[in-house]
């Protein structure tokens, strides 16, 4: 029996156990399942009251599951997934229920909303760095049209820090060490300061090693996370509360090139000539071995800082006005980048992105009772602005193979066997026959080729009211309705582009493409309505309309208006399309998301069970494309997602809790579209009635979480969790898929109640899958119809030991 079968069989198991009412009732008077409180309407109430579906886990939750950055998110949801390819900036994206941001760019918002502390973050990227001092995690599933509606046509991602506290001095540390050299040091102190004022500092060390071995020495993706954080609350009386929290983290990488070759083009062989040409060993071949060899040092550097003001003052009316107040700014540069993913000294790029926001948000919350023909209400009021400026810089480099390899692949591009080329008396005399001009010039010339830079704004408005009515003492409704109204600029400016008049890139017909300077203006009313019933003290059923809003812009790219036969500025234009550049803008997307949901306590209040089924029919869907030489935007005019989601919760034992959550997606595809089709796109993929990328149809997590006392001052604490995903499609450029995978993951330690110490053991993928996580195009190694695709890999076994203690 195969290890999925196993799975499988102990799934069934086990939750026929849970189910079982005389294991149930044998546990009589025995631990019940705590209540979760969350904020997914702007206050604090009970998971199981709100009529959405959310995910929430504590400090605790997600320190067994082994999640302390967004990277393995899914362990907490099956619902949501993170993937990340070669660029924080530009490819960083997020999912839940299939929909996210599809593709790479990097003036795409997010399709989820990211909010750390209240504060929205522009990009997902922000979301990467390891999570410091983090007391909680919301995931909140559907378009949240209402109070969290900027840019949450999927849905958010709400994550709080530990507040400061008045009680008394106290702090926390944890040191990790783990396999490919990893540690991680994370230590907090709170501080008061006097009755009313307290501060808390945080702080947070690390290093690894990368995954992706090199034969000839060294490896790729490492990381050197650093991060600091300082809070100070201050309460002068009871009516008005000041959080200030200031934080700051950056990183180091040998990033993220690390990847492997997956499906050879009719190239691959003659760029492992240019490897060994170089005096490289060439990669295993085995994809297991997980080798690559790269032509250059890729150096990543990110940079994370703010600030932020949180104020509440009660009103002696009753009501509470709060602002939030934030100043960002995120940074990321890229130096080295090997854009032909191979120890061929092709082509590489240098990149930087830098981000800065300002954010204002003031709402005024309250409550009614007897509020006309209501027994109850309660409302959230508001209003938000950000600016956010965006300055980008592109820079495209010949190596000094890529000559030599380019007269090859362009012979290769007109027919001519690689073998036949190669063995060719000349090179240059056949390109000649072919029409292909080649003089004294070299056909690449070595070194800089583009230098652009590109500049983006962005304001957002936005004023939103939303309100809970209870109609009798079981029926309540939900209604809120935001107003946004999104501005936004864009413009690329080309410092330099070689003169070269047989350049590759002109002779392609890519690049230079015209210069643009534009802007985009668009406005949308979002919303929620939703009604809920409550069945008894321990069942709530309710169903729900949302429609989500997602700004469109300018895209921020240099083939953002066009390729060589949009440039009037290029000589040739005419020769390879109209000269008169296209408008470098795409359209908002919109969401109508449905929703029937029940939440139930049963079992005298040992098991929880909560369902959802969901209809979603999105609009003008922001697709990044990818053809293996340029980067554009379109909208997929419909698309649609339905399924449904299971979420249980069973206390087995006095020790043992039992989790199992099923995400189902029978349908997650784009509608039919002549704009979507392998011709208009120019990629092997139609995505025209295809479904989505990085959206299988069947996602699932199974855990069992021990909490087991040995003394009187010991206890035996652990997980262990397997977390399923079906088929999928990895990308929207190409067919490729991956197969069906699962993971295990494992937690076991010992807690001391008295010294607040705990020592654990875990390991992450403890079978060590080996999968693709994302196939893409190869660079200038796709001939015809005959395609070379390189992939992006899941982290194999990792294991470590982790020591915390409280004080």
């Amino acid at each position: 029996m195969g290890l999925k079968q196993k799975i499988g069989v102990l799934a069934g198991a086990v939750s026929a156990l849970a189910w079982s009412p005389s294991l149930l009732a044998q546990q009589e008077g025995s631990r019940t399942l705590e209540e979760v409180v969350v904020t997914a309407q702007r206050r604090s109430e009970s998971m199981q009251d709100v009529p959405v579906a959310v995910t929430a886990a504590t400090a605790e939750d997600m320190a067994y599951a082994q999640v302390d950055s967004i990277g393995n998110i899914q362990a907490i949801s099956p619902s949501i997934k993170f993937d990340v390819t070669n660029s924080a900036a530009n490819s960083a994206n997020i999912f839940i229920r299939g929909i996210g941001t599809v593709g790479n760019n990097r003036s795409f918002e997010g399709a989820v909303g990211v909010f750390f502390d209240g504060v929205y973050r522009t990009r997902a990227g922000q979301a990467m760095q390891n999570w410091l001092d983090v007391e909680s995690l919301q995931v909140l599933r559907g378009p949240q049209g209402t109070l969290f509606g900027k840019n949450t046509s999927a849905g958010a991602l709400i994550i709080n820090s530990t507040m400061p506290s008045f009680d008394a001095v106290e702090g926390s540390f944890e040191y990790t060490i783990g396999n490919y050299d990893k540690q991680l040091v994370k230590a907090a102190l709170n501080a008061p300061l006097s009755d009313s004022s307290a501060i808390r500092i945080a702080g947070l060390w690390g290093e690894k090693d990368g995954f992706i071995e090199d034969p000839n020495g060294g490896n790729y993706n490492d990381g050197a996370p650093r991060a600091f954080k300082f809070q100070y609350l201050f309460e002068p009386n009871e009516s008005l509360t000041m959080r200030l929290i200031a934080d700051w983290s950056e990183e180091e990488a040998n990033c993220c090139y690390g990847q492997l070759d997956v499906v050879d083009g009719p190239m691959q062989p003659y760029i492992d000539q240019l490897i060994l040409d170089n005096g490289k060993q060439l990669p295993s071949a085995k994809f297991e071995d997980y080798e690559q060899v790269l032509s250059n040092e890729t150096d990543q550097y990110v940079k994370d800082e703010g600030i932020q003001l949180n104020v509440d003052w009660h009103l002696e009316s009753g009501g509470t006005l709060s602002s939030v107040t934030s100043m960002r700014r995120w940074g990321i540069s890229q130096d080295g980048m090997d854009a032909d993913f191979s120890g061929a000294n092709v082509l590489g790029i240098n990149e930087s992105l830098d981000t800065e926001v300002f954010s204002q948000e003031f709402t005024f919350s309250g409550e009614l009772h007897d509020f006309g023909p209501f027994q109850y209400a309660d409302y959230v009021m508001g209003i938000y602005f950000a600016d956010e400026d965006i300055n980008a810089d592109h820079q495209l480099v010949w190596g000094d193979q890529a000559t030599e390899y380019l007269q090859i692949y362009a012979l290769a591009a007109q027919g001519v066997p690689v073998e036949a080329a190669l063995a060719a008396a000349s090179v240059t005399q056949l390109l000649g026959d072919l029409g292909i001009p080649v003089g004294a010039l070299p056909l690449a010339q070595e070194g800089l080729v583009s230098d652009i830079n590109m500049q983006g704004t962005g304001k957002s408005y936005a004023a939103f009211m939303h309100w809970n009515f209870d109609l009798t003492s079981a029926l309540s409704a939900t209604a809120g309705i935001r107003y946004s109204r999104d501005e936004k600029t864009g413009m690329m400016r080309r410092r330099f582009f070689t003169s070269n008049p047989i350049e590759p890139f002109r002779l392609l017909g890519a690049q230079p493409g015209p210069e643009y300077d534009d802007e985009y203006t668009d406005s949308a009313v979002s919303g929620q309505f939703a009604l809920q019933y409550q069945f008894n003290d321990d069942t709530m059923g309710y169903a729900s309309y949302s429609l989500g809003y997602k700004s469109g812009g300018v895209n921020l790219d240099n083939q953002a208006a066009g390729s060589v036969g949009d440039n009037p500025e290029e000589p040739t234009c005419a020769v390879n399309g109209d000269c008169t550049p296209n408008s470098p803008n795409y359209d908002s997307e919109y969401v109508e998301g449905y929703e029937l949901g029940l939440k139930t306590d049963y079992m005298n209040g040992r098991a929880r069970s909560n369902f959802a089924l969901f209809y979603n029919d999105l609009t003008d869907l922001q697709v990044a494309n990818f053809d293996g030489l340029a980067f554009s935007i379109l909208n997929s005019p419909e698309a649609t997602v339905y399924g449904a989601e299971m979420e249980n919760q069973f206390v087995l034992t006095d020790a043992l809790t039992l989790g199992m959550d099923v995400t189902y997606l029978p349908k997650a595809e784009f509608g039919e579209s002549d704009d979507l089709t392998a011709e208009a796109l120019g990629t092997p993929a139609s995505l025209s009635g295809r479904d989505f990328a990085q959206a299988p149809e069947l996602v699932g997590n199974l855990s069992l979480t021990m909490d087991q006392p040995i003394s009187n001052d010991l206890s035996l604490r652990g997980r262990i969790a397997a977390y399923y995903s079906g088929e999928q499609f990895t990308n929207p450029a190409n067919n490729q898929k991956r197969d069906a995978q699962t993971e295990l993951a494992l937690t076991l330690g010992v807690s001391s109640f008295s010294t607040g110490l705990s020592v654990n053991v875990w390991c992450q993928n403890c079978t060590d899958e080996r999968y693709v996580t994302q196939h893409f195009n190869s660079p200038l190694q796709n001939v015809g119809d005959d395609y070379d695709y390189n992939g992006f890999v899941s982290a194999p076994r990792t294991y470590g030991l982790t020591i915390r203690g409280m004080f």
